[in-house]
């Protein structure tokens, strides 16, 4: 008879009514559930208030007060790109004082290539770090430029590095590609780092053959790849 009645309880338990499963369970955590609640819809009020406020008309002004500093970096006035004109801003208030904004992120780009041309190569470094976009080719450009920059400055490692990102970061640019790549495995020779040399003029020949480079780097290949004796040309 006791097992009987252990059976019944535990039939009933299995059939408790989702209804009242669900009533209950909201009873219990309704003041958990309203306060998350509550805090999701804060956010996203707060965010939609961010940005038709504060983000959107950001982005305006960064666009319009780039767009003269653009056209004096195409004209080859790059000290009027970088610093304006007393009326029009440039480049660096732009990355300054927009730096959340597209146009403020492009504003390094355009900076750091400024200051490479103008042989600042400091601030080509800091400018130029300070930029990414999900634009391979443009982020490809920012890389070898960047190695400019480091070579210009002695710091051969960092120059490779960022030229090996370079050659490798769009590959469907095969001329730029395979320049960059050049770079690195000339810096690389200079640096007694031979077999690395040798690896990526191999990496150059292998993904870039119909390129300029691809078409000369055998002879550089061969030259790494003779071995030295006393017959050896120094």
């Amino acid at each position: 008879m006791a097992d009987n009645k252990v059976e019944e309880v535990k039939v009933q338990d299995v059939h408790v009514d989702p209804v009242e499963r669900a009533r209950g369970f909201w009873d219990k955590n309704k003041k958990l559930i309203t306060g998350v609640l509550a805090a999701v819809v804060l956010v996203l009020v707060g965010w939609l208030v961010y940005k038709s406020m504060f983000k959107e008309p950001a982005e305006n002004r960064a666009a319009e007060a780039i767009f003269k500093a653009e056209e004096y970096f195409r004209a080859d006035s790059l000290k009027l790109a970088l610093l304006g004109d007393g009326q029009n801003k440039g480049f660096v208030y732009i990355a300054k004082n927009y730096g959340g904004t597209k146009a403020g992120n492009l504003a390094n780009f355009y900076a750091g290539v400024c200051y490479l041309k103008t042989g600042d190569f400091n601030n080509a470094v800091k400018y130029l770090k300070d930029f990414s976009t999900s634009s391979k080719q443009i982020q490809m450009l920012a890389y070898g430029k960047l190695g400019d920059a480091y070579s210009e400055l002695g710091k051969k490692e960092d120059a490779v590095d960022n030229y090996k990102k370079a050659g490798t970061h769009f590959k469907e640019d095969e001329f730029n590609s395979s320049e960059f790549l050049f770079r690195a495995g000339y810096l690389l020779e200079s640096m007694g780092k031979t077999n690395e040399a040798l690896e990526v003029y191999r990496d150059l020949k292998e993904n870039y053959p119909k390129t300029e480079k691809g078409y000369s780097i055998d002879k550089y290949i061969y030259r790494l790849s003779v071995e030295k004796n006393e017959f050896s040309v120094k």
